[in-house]
């Protein structure tokens, strides 16, 4: 069986290895090589036209160059090369600049496994691959909706449903798989982007607005 070829771009080393370990169990696919930032990526492409692979799956944060810049390099000098971003970030418009500078999906580093080999099926079948949330955002984006209030990141929308219930902060980070710190930056950062102090006016925002239905 012929297998697509995937180079991997990523800063972390445990990580890109893991990565790069379940690629490497899909039938269709098989791992080239891997990269720490897009400037290391640039100069194998520049070696060998044996480097320049099928799909790139991109991390966005990368020293000396990044996910973005490398990924508007791809598609301006190897356009046939598929860019699909793989990263932590989930803010609309790190998604949105991803997508503009012409990468072909975008997958969030704990998606499933069944569901990056699905993904990576697609982009070689169809040319992109949306998930529901993409897809929404790229449909908001082209309508213009949603521009004039406030921007909010998945995670913020999470948070802020199960601050309307009766759990703590500290319950809330273990049902959301992350740490007290990280919720306390969702709590500072939503007090901050509402102008509201305290976690009854983020409830009443919330319900206002429909984030949460009582």
């Amino acid at each position: 069986m012929i297998k697509y070829s995937i180079v991997i771009v990523e800063d972390h080393t445990l990580l890109s290895q893991a990565i790069a370990g379940m690629v490497n169990t899909f039938d269709k696919f098989k791992v080239l090589y891997t990269c720490k930032n897009g400037q290391e990526l640039i100069d194998k492409f520049s070696e060998s036209p044996r480097n320049i692979p099928d799909i790139v799956l991109m991390d966005i944060n990368m020293p000396i160059m990044n996910g973005i810049e490398t990924t508007e390099w791809i598609t301006k000098k190897h356009p046939i090369v598929n860019v699909v971003a793989l990263s932590v970030e989930d803010e609309e418009n790190t998604i949105l600049k991803m997508l503009r500078v012409g990468a072909k999906g975008y997958l969030l580093k704990d998606v499933e496994k069944t569901i990056l080999e699905h993904a990576l099926i697609e982009i070689m079948d169809v040319g992109f691959y949306h998930s529901k949330n993409v897809a929404s955002l790229l449909v908001k984006s082209l309508s213009g909706k949603g521009n004039g209030g406030p921007q909010f990141k998945e995670n913020e929308l999470i948070f802020m449903k199960l601050a309307c219930t009766e759990f703590t902060y500290k319950e809330i980070a273990d049902k959301m798989f992350l740490s007290p710190k990280t919720i306390d930056g969702y709590r500072d950062a939503l007090f901050d982007k509402l102008g509201i102090r305290n976690r009854v006016g983020l409830a009443v925002y919330a319900i206002k607005n429909k984030i949460y239905t009582p």
